[in-house]
């Protein structure tokens, strides 16, 4: 038997699933803008429903709609007729996919939708089943052909499915106006959410923790305080309020190369001035592209008087997950 060629096999697969998809683009009409009202209209939640296959796609599509904006979640239609029910109400929309249309647990569900006058949206491969029929709005996604060899497999007719419920959650996202912002809130926690959200006062040192000397404390006596404090570096003022410059390990290395005398040194002398600073209120992100563009690893920050509030170091930023 001889060796497959897996990458000749592999392209096969990638063309007619990228064929399906394409051809989805020709069927785009009045059905999918009369889809995205009813999602628009909803004033409850889209339910996502599917078995098997689409039962995967149904709820990774429930999650890509509840992150971008639309409320909704998936029920498995089995576990709907017996207690799930209850958890559709009468204000939802009901996205169900099946590529057959003919899924009995689907069928199942459709006299109580309709009892109950709740708007469904089917996304079938055929137009003619009876899921179709019953939908208030139906949309085509059939394919010409499974990637499958056998044509069992459910390959580019899941790929279709997500692809076509990709392209609604986004249209509605633009339809709603929804931001980088309101992403990053409901994903707090994510890279992302770091990005967006944390600002240079959420990780800043403050209080006690701020390294500061004054103009005339000699070198040494400056070294002690940034090793004391740890971050590379120390603000010069005169009253632990104003700035008037930094000391960092690159003014030590240049007052080092200069072999001035450490001890008899004013830190006035060798400071960095001006200097840069940051806005507590400011991006942390802002702050790490400030530091990165500079090459420094550390910014006094200042509030709107140009009182000293604290020091934010880039390690600080890059353990919360900023980057």
């Amino acid at each position: 038997m001889s060796k497959p060629d897996f990458v000749a096999l592999a392209d096969a697969v990638l063309r007619i699933e990228a064929d399906a998809v394409s051809a989805l683009r020709l069927r785009l009409d009045d059905k999918f803008t009369q889809a995205c009202q009813l999602l628009l209209d909803c004033e409850g939640r889209v339910i996502v429903t599917g078995l098997g296959k689409s039962g995967h796609i149904a709820r990774k599509l429930a999650a890509t709609f509840a992150s971008t904006g639309t409320a909704a979640f998936f029920v498995h239609p089995g576990e709907a007729s017996h207690g799930d029910l209850g958890m559709i109400k009468r204000q939802d929309v009901v996205l169900a996919m099946s590529n057959s249309g003919e899924t009995a647990e689907l069928l199942a569900l459709l006299p109580w939708l309709a009892r109950h006058g709740i708007a469904l949206i089917s996304m079938t491969g055929k137009p003619h089943s009876n899921l179709a029929q019953a939908a208030n709005v139906h949309l085509d996604v059939s394919v010409a052909e499974e990637a499958c060899p056998l044509g069992l497999a459910p390959t580019a007719s899941t790929t279709a499915t997500l692809a076509m419920g990709d392209a609604l959650a986004v249209a509605l996202l633009k339809a709603r106006g929804f931001t980088a912002e309101d992403f990053a809130r409901s994903h707090p926690s994510g890279t992302l959410g770091k990005r967006l959200l944390l600002k240079v006062a959420d990780a800043m040192s403050s209080g006690n923790d701020i390294p500061w000397v004054s103009g005339d404390t000699s070198v040494d006596k400056a070294l002690l305080e940034m090793t004391g404090k740890g971050l590379g570096m120390t603000i010069v003022s005169p009253d632990g309020n104003t700035l008037e410059g930094v000391f960092t390990d690159g003014d030590l290395r240049r007052a080092l190369d200069q072999r001035l005398p450490l001890h008899q040194t004013a830190v006035a002398d060798v400071m960095t001035a001006p200097c840069q600073s940051a806005d507590p209120d400011a991006l942390a992100a802002t702050a790490v592209k400030q530091m990165e563009d500079c090459r420094i690893t550390a910014l006094p920050v200042l509030d709107d008087a140009h009182n000293i509030v604290g020091v934010v170091h880039l390690h600080a930023l890059l353990r919360a997950g900023v980057s």
